[in-house]
Order: structure tokens, then C-alpha cells, then sequence
């Protein structure tokens, strides 16, 4: 018996082998073809560009690609109504811009006050400044902006690798130092090197590090302008938060003048989800020098994106990374600059693909996948690896409503690709006769189990208790993984549940939720954002736009860290879900899901929002509104109560919702105030 044990075996490993040995040769040969046919592409490419036709016809082609983009602009709106509300949010910023410009500069009693602070701290930044055939009027805008600084320790690091045509850079970079030393009586603040050769961005700022002797190192483009207060700033940070990296908010502008912003980048605090998708922390980062202990600066191998490679890599080994969120570096655009598009340099695309694969490696991730999303080029969609093939349980609530349940499971049962998994559907006192006889279908099914809510320890008034029925559903759970999710929802995307798992897996990762849309495309949720809205509680971001809208800064592109995610399509490790004791059930009907979500976060888990798993939800179609009567009642009853659970929480802000937004618009309208420096 153990020998046909043994001869079954080797025959079946045999087989195995012989199969996975012609898949690869399979594979081989496929992979040989494509690169034949990306040689013959290249050759006929590179035939066309070389073209004199070609040459020629750059005007009119630059007209047409122009002409495409506004059409994109104006389809990303998704329909008139879209368009409406996008020139009336581009009318509050424009307002909005009056604040953050000149206007936001600190007058002579405010510099007075700033120059004469004594910090415990008075830290040494070390501005390093990369100089290659500057431009006199952006070189000396650069310059003043430094002379300028209402905090005086600094010293101004210039490695200047221009030709002998610009000689002039080094002329104006002598007569700043000479100015600066009669300011200081001596001291020499601003260090000047001139570089035999040009090395690059990264080389070039390399040579400006090696000359640095602050504390803190502070990276600055030599054609943009900083805020007069920022070192005031950042200094102020680390003193209070012990900051060893520090970024403020950033705008960009055209014609030589700060007022002229083109785009205002109002950022979330720390993000680690958000920078592995883009590099939105970018300017003005300045860092404790010890982060770069054993490591380089910037590496020419990420020339383009070296410093999303750079930052990515110094967030991963500081402490306390803290936002400044205030616009306090003006982003010069002009031809050439990344700020006027990603056209101008496209090496910056694979260069910034690789150092976030860097990145995810160096955090223990294998066969994930870099994909660029439709809002840009280099925001990126990270597609992470399954780990095993878990359970999960979908939990649904139920009460009446056959068509909506139908509708449903419908959706799960024919269109999910992961096929692991069970559905609990949580009876909760139904009357009518079709949900009862919809329930007798179903248990033909064996993906799927109908549990009775009588079970639960109902209040004297056995009035709804939304958590209770959930957390009944996922203590009948067999899965690892607890998929809470309303009866009003239709599955919109495959994958969606793999979408969800791949972040749920993660070891950090608490709660995940899916991008949900009403009946008409609209939004309805796409993260929840603490304190938006009228009763100061929680609401949803980008509520009510279209679905093909990019969103702020195209945040309903990429898979994002959020304070909270709602309950209508959630995933959580069911570990995770019981370490937290589920949901708090003195939220019978509202906020028990950020509650929930809080509560994770509370323990050091991230929360995150995918607006890659997709659903429609058909939003109180089961349960009706909570705007009039006795839901009003409970429903503000419950939010007074929440705000006073969380009131530090509220009180501190929404760490991924820049306090500069309003929270009284779900689309990131900017606050419209005087003096906001």
C-alpha cells in the first residue's frame, strides 16, 4: 500500500512538472514575440519622429493634444451638472487665492515678532539649492526669498553646475553673499560652489548636501519662492512636535508672480498609503540629518522622481513626520519645469514606478503590481498580492425587502471572481410573505445562511439596533474576514472583494471600504471625512459627483488612508473585528460604523478607502431616511453622543482632511478667510 502510495506520488508530481514545464516554454516563446514586435514598434517609431512631416507639424499637433485635454477636463465632469458645480468650486478658489499669496506675508510687527522668538530649539537649517542656468530674474526671486526669512538660522547651500554661457549665476550668487555678510556682520550664510561639470539634479544636490552643516536639511528648487515665514514655521513644529520631517501645503504660479497660482495643493497629514500612489508631499520638505545616516541624499538612478525615491525613504525611518498645513512654497511653472506638466520630463513616470517598488519591497511585498491611473501619470494604482485564498463572511441585515436582498446576492453570486466565501444574511423580524419564500430559495444555495436576529438581546422597545444585528451576523462568521454589507448594494466591479482583501491582509490595515455610487453614477461614498457636515459628526468626501470626476488632486483614483469608511461595504479581519469588541451598539442606527472605524484607529491601524471595488448602494431605500421624526431624534441623540466620545478626536481634526477646507461642502472648498498666516 505505502509503495502506490509513493508511485502515486512521483507520477503526480511528475505530471505537475511536465505541465509547468510547457506553460513556461509557453511563455518563453510569448515572451520572445512581444519582444519582437516592441523592436519592429520601436524601429517604425523611431522611423516617424525622425520624420521631417513629423517635425514639422509639433504646432499643430500640440493644438490638437491641448483641444484633447480640455475635452477630457470637461468628460471627467461627467454631465452639465458636473461642469456647473466645477466652475462654481474654481470661483471659491479663486476667491480663496486672495489669502494665500502676498496677502498671507506677515507685516513689520509680525516679521518683528517672529525675527525676535527665542525657541528652546533654535535649530540650523542647512537649504539646499541646485543651480544650473538659472534664470536672473528666477535666481534672484530664489534668493530674496531666503534673505527674507523671519528665522535667521540658516545657511543657503549653492552648487551651481551651469555652462560658461551663464556665468552670470555666479556673478549674483557673489554679490548676495557680500550683501548677506554686511547683514550678519560677517557671517558667511550663503556657501557658494561652482561644479566643473554639471552632475544632474540629484548629483548637483548632492554637492550642495556635502557643503551643509545644519541640523535639519531643507531641499528648495532654484526658480520657486518660499513663504517668508516658513523656517519660523517648521522651527515652531519641531519644538512642539519634535518633528524631524516636515512638509507644508504648495501652489503653483505663471508670470513671475505668487498671486498668479495656477493650482493650490492643500495636503492630508502623513499618509503612507497616499505617498506609495503619488508623491504628495513634495515641497517644502526639510528633515533631521541623521534620517540620512548610511544613505544617500538623492540617487541618480531615480533622476526625475529622486525625490519621491528620497522621501519615501526618509518617512519610512523618521519619528514624527509632521504637516505644516499652510501654503508656504510657490511652485514656479514655466516651460520645461515638472510643474507644467509630466510631458516635460516622461523618465520621471518609470523613475517613480521604481522607487515605490523599492519601497514596497524594502516592507516585506512581493508580486505586487505599479499601474498609472486615468488621472495621471504618476499616480499609481498598487495592486498587492492575495495572501492564501481566506474565507470570507459577507454579513448582510435584513428585514423585508425581497427585491433589494434579491438584487444583492444576485450581484455577489454571478459577479465575483473570488470564490471563497460565505453570505450570512441576518433575519431581523420580517412580515412579509415573498422575503420568506426568497429565504427558502436561498437555502438551496450553500454559499449562503439565513440567521434569525431573534437571537438578539433586544431593548425593552425592540426598536432597530443596526450593530446588533451585525455583530450577530459576525459571530455565526466561519471566515477570517468579516465583509459587513448593506442589502441595498449591487456589485459593480468582479473583483471587488479581492480589491478589498488585498489592503485587509495588510498588517497595519484595520477597516476597508468600497467606492459607492447612487442609482444616477453620483458618489456616495468615497471615505469619511471627521466633523464634515451640519452636525459636526462625520460625513462623506466628494459627495454627490460624478463617477467619472478625477476628485481633489485625483484622490477618487487611488487607493487612500482615511479616518473612517462606511459600514455598507466594509472588510475587516474578524480578529481585528472582535479585538475591538465590533460594533458599539448604543449606536443603534447611525455612526456605529465610524465609531468602529475609530476604534482601530485608535490602535495604530490605518484605515482605507479603494475606489477600486465598486458597488452601487441604493442609500436608505431599506430603512428610509434619518431626517424627520423619531430617526431624527435617535439620529441626533446619537451624534450629540458621539461628539462627546470623540471630542478630542473632533477637536484635533481630520489628520487626512486639511483643516484649510471647509466643512460645511464635501468637495474640498477652501475656507474663504482674511490673514489665515
Amino acid at each position: 500500500m505505502q509503495e502506490e502510495k509513493t508511485d502515486y506520488n512521483e507520477n503526480y508530481y511528475k505530471e505537475a512538472y511536465e505541465k509547468e514545464h510547457i506553460k513556461c516554454a509557453d511563455l518563453a516563446g510569448r515572451i520572445a514575440e512581444l519582444e519582437e514586435k516592441n523592436e519592429e514598434l520601436s524601429f517604425k517609431i523611431n522611423r516617424i519622429k525622425s520624420n521631417p512631416v513629423w517635425k514639422a507639424s509639433a504646432p499643430f499637433r500640440k493644438a490638437m493634444h491641448f483641444l484633447l485635454r480640455q475635452r477630457g477636463r470637461l468628460k471627467n465632469c461627467g454631465n452639465l451638472r458636473g461642469l456647473v458645480a466645477k466652475i462654481k468650486y474654481k470661483s471659491r478658489e479663486r476667491e480663496a487665492m486672495e489669502c494665500f499669496g502676498t496677502a498671507s506675508f506677515p507685516n513689520e510687527a509680525r516679521r518683528r515678532k517672529e525675527r525676535e522668538t527665542i525657541f528652546p530649539r533654535m535649530v540650523k537649517f542647512s537649504i539646499l539649492v541646485p543651480l544650473y542656468n538659472t534664470p536672473k530674474e528666477f535666481l534672484t526671486a530664489m534668493l530674496d526669498s531666503v534673505i527674507n526669512q523671519t528665522y535667521e538660522n540658516w545657511e543657503l547651500c549653492l552648487a551651481d553646475g551651469s555652462d560658461m554661457e551663464h556665468s552670470y549665476v555666479g556673478e549674483i550668487c557673489g554679490e548676495y553673499m557680500e550683501g548677506d555678510k554686511a547683514h550678519t556682520g560677517g557671517e558667511a550664510r550663503i556657501v557658494y560652489k561652482k561644479l566643473e561639470r554639471n552632475e544632474g539634479i540629484s548629483g548637483n544636490t548632492n554637492r550642495c548636501y556635502a557643503m551643509a552643516t545644519g541640523e535639519y536639511i531643507g531641499l528648495f528648487d532654484h526658480d520657486d519662492i518660499l513663504h517668508p515665514s516658513v523656517l519660523y514655521e517648521y522651527t515652531r513644529a519641531i519644538n512642539e512636535q519634535n518633528a524631524d520631517y516636515i512638509y507644508c501645503d504648495e501652489t503653483t504660479f505663471k508670470n513671475n508672480d505668487i498671486n498668479k497660482m495656477l493650482t493650490m495643493h492643500f495636503k492630508p497629514d502623513y499618509a503612507v498609503d497616499n505617498l506609495r500612489a503619488n508623491n504628495y508631499i513634495c515641497h517644502f520638505s526639510v528633515f533631521h540629518r541623521r534620517l540620512l545616516e548610511g544613505t544617500e541624499l538623492f540617487r541618480s538612478k531615480y533622476d526625475g522622481s529622486q525625490d519621491h525615491d528620497m522621501i519615501l525613504r526618509l518617512t519610512d525611518r523618521a519619528e514624527n513626520v509632521v504637516h505644516v498645513p499652510k501654503l508656504m512654497y510657490y511652485w514656479r511653472s514655466h516651460a520645461g519645469s515638472v510643474a507644467s506638466g509630466i510631458q516635460a520630463k516622461t523618465y520621471a513616470i518609470d523613475a517613480a514606478k521604481g522607487a515605490v517598488a523599492e519601497h514596497l519591497r524594502g516592507h516585506g511585498y512581493e508580486h505586487f503590481k505599479i499601474s498609472s491611473t486615468r488621472a495621471f501619470e504618476t499616480i499609481f494604482k498598487i495592486s498587492y498580492q492575495i495572501i492564501g485564498n481566506p474565507k470570507i463572511s459577507i454579513v448582510i441585515a435584513n428585514k423585508d425587502h425581497k427585491e433589494d436582498l434579491s438584487r444583492c446576492i444576485t450581484s455577489i453570486l454571478e459577479k465575483s471572481t473570488y470564490d471563497n466565501y460565505e453570505i450570512i444574511v441576518v433575519e431581523n423580524n420580517s412580515e412579509t410573505p415573498e422575503i420568506w419564500e426568497y429565504y427558502d430559495k436561498l437555502k438551496g444555495n450553500e454559499k449562503v445562511r439565513i440567521i434569525n436576529a431573534e437571537k438578539i438581546q433586544h431593548n425593552a422597545d425592540k426598536k432597530f439596533n443596526y450593530s446588533a444585528v451585525n455583530n450577530l451576523g459576525a459571530k455565526e462568521a466561519a471566515g477570517e474576514y468579516i465583509l459587513l454589507l448593506n442589502n441595498d448594494t449591487r456589485v459593480i466591479t468582479v473583483n471587488w472583494m479581492e480589491e478589498l482583501l488585498m489592503y485587509a491582509q495588510r498588517a497595519d490595515v484595520g477597516a476597508v471600504g468600497a467606492k459607492l455610487y447612487y442609482e444616477n453614477k453620483t458618489i456616495q461614498h468615497a471615505g469619511v471625512v471627521l466633523a464634515l457636515g451640519a452636525h459636526r459628526t462625520a460625513g462623506h468626501s466628494h459627495y454627490g459627483q460624478h463617477r467619472e470626476n478625477l476628485g481633489y488632486m485625483g484622490r477618487l483614483c487611488y487607493a487612500q488612508d482615511v479616518s473612517a469608511v462606511t459600514g455598507a461595504c466594509l472588510l475587516v479581519s474578524k480578529e481585528l473585528f472582535e479585538k475591538v469588541g465590533g460594533l458599539d451598539e448604543s449606536f443603534a442606527i447611525s455612526l456605529n460604523d465610524v465609531d468602529f472605524c475609530l476604534k482601530l484607529r485608535e490602535l495604530g491601524y490605518l484605515n482605507v478607502f479603494t475606489p477600486f471595488a465598486e458597488l452601487y448602494h441604493f442609500e436608505s431605500i431599506s430603512r428610509g431616511l434619518d431626517d424627520e421624526g423619531e430617526k431624527a431624534e435617535r439620529y441626533n441623540e446619537e451624534s450629540a453622543r458621539f461628539r462627546e466620545k470623540w471630542k478630542e478626536v473632533l477637536e484635533k481634526g481630520d489628520p487626512y482632511y486639511n483643516p484649510n477646507f471647509s466643512l460645511d461642502r464635501s468637495d474640498f472648498s477652501l475656507k474663504i478667510e482674511k490673514n489665515v498666516i
